[in-house]
């Protein structure tokens, strides 16, 4: 080789699990740098984009910023000074590599919004001699808006690489055996720790807007799959039910909405209710303010008795091992 060859790192695989995103602090500044980066995204809104730019320049990221942040500062981790989303994707990063333990294999996180990139995290691969990286989009459930967003970023960054990796991008998993003994295991944990037993256990996944699934989008069959399969893997006499949360403007959304069917359960009789979100990989402001604070207040507000919600699967052992599971079928 020519001594004046520069030095080329090769050999290695990288995995790159890929969460949503987070702002990189409660700062309003730093929240509306997120919530553009977000709402930029037109998989995520199906707008024209011109009038959408508008809207969101005008309005929506002058005013909507100071009630995100009211919200990320309810759950933010002081200790840590990071988002929870933020602190369990680095768990989640560092359990998996720890079960992998392979000098050959490296495994990072990045985020679809926000930091790290997933430009400057494949561009650290790729230098540091990964030939072949495995992307884990952190989304059981397919959507365009998410698991789609997050291959466009990915084919983008490639196309900027003279050397390319060979890339292989790990599915949707919303009825992976493991996954759904997951969601039991925490379940039935969260159950044995209640002093009264739940009228319904409410499966509350992301919203998306109704005329997404119109076009095609596959994303609430595969919602209604996970439920149905949790519940055949539960055995108990506690219905659960499928709604829908986090929905944002005018238009239809995903039916039922969680926050309406909270406000009508207790009129039902169901005075003690039990939400699980099993859309979600890690605890987030979706999860522990929409859900764990308003929800309940809503609930309460409305006649409810008893309401808790159970965690996600964050950092889990039996998450690492689904985790595991699934990158484990794509290494050579």
């Amino acid at each position: 080789m020519d001594k004046n060859h520069p030095k080329v790192n090769f050999g290695k695989t990288g995995i790159l699990i890929i969460n949503l995103g987070t702002p990189d602090s409660t700062k309003w500044l730093d929240i509306r740098k997120y919530l553009k980066e977000f709402l930029s995204d037109r998989r995520v809104i199906e707008l024209n984009p011109i009038i959408w730019q508008i809207i969101l320049n005008l309005f929506i990221l002058n005013l909507r910023p100071s009630k995100t942040a009211k919200a990320y500062k309810q759950i933010w981790m002081k200790k840590e000074n990071m988002s929870p989303l933020r602190y369990y994707t680095i768990m989640q990063t560092k359990k998996l590599d720890k079960k992998l333990s392979n000098e050959k294999i490296i495994v990072d996180y990045a985020m679809r919004y926000g930091n790290p990139s997933i430009k400057s995290k494949l561009n650290k691969l790729q230098k540091v001699g990964c030939e072949n990286i495995i992307v884990l989009p952190l989304y059981p459930q397919y959507a365009a808006a998410t698991t789609a967003t997050v291959c466009d970023e990915v084919y983008r960054c490639l196309m900027q690489m003279r050397w390319q990796p060979s890339l292989q991008v790990i599915p949707h998993y919303e009825s992976e055996p493991l996954y759904i003994k997951a969601l039991n295991i925490v379940l039935k944990k969260k159950i044995d720790e209640l002093n009264w037993k739940p009228d319904l256990i409410l499966a509350s996944y992301h919203g998306i807007p109704k005329k997404y699934f119109e076009k095609g989008d596959p994303y609430h069959c595969y919602c209604q799959k996970t439920t149905r399969l949790l519940s055949e893997s539960f055995q108990s006499d506690i219905p659960i039910k499928t709604t829908f949360q986090s929905r944002f403007g005018p238009q239809e959304w995903l039916q039922p909405y969680t926050d309406k069917t909270l406000e009508k359960l207790p009129d039902e009789g169901k005075k003690n209710i039990l939400v699980i979100c099993p859309g979600f990989s890690s605890d987030c402001v979706e999860t522990l303010e929409e859900i764990s604070i308003q929800g309940k207040e809503t609930f309460i507000k409305h006649g409810g008795k008893n309401f808790e919600t159970v965690s996600c699967l964050n950092d889990n052992e039996e998450h690492i091992d689904l985790l595991l599971h699934l990158v484990k079928k794509y290494l050579i």
